[in-house]
């Protein structure tokens, strides 16, 4: 399972650390994902989830 959230497809995305001499470094940046287990089409299912789409109620936790 990649680490990308199942309803917005959000993912890592690369760039640089920048340290106090101005070097530049690759480093990722990656959201918050939980791991939830959701009711998608009418099953129950388990895989990451970004914040930002369970705040906004785009998903519907199972218990």
């Amino acid at each position: 399972m990649s680490y990308k959230c199942m309803v917005c497809g959000k993912g890592s995305s690369s760039g640089n650390t920048i340290s106090h001499s101005n070097r530049a470094t690759k480093r990722l940046f990656r959201p918050n994902l939980q791991n939830l287990h959701v009711i998608i089409d009418g099953g129950k299912k388990s895989g990451y989830v970004c914040t930002a789409c369970i705040k906004s109620n785009k998903v519907k936790k199972a218990v």
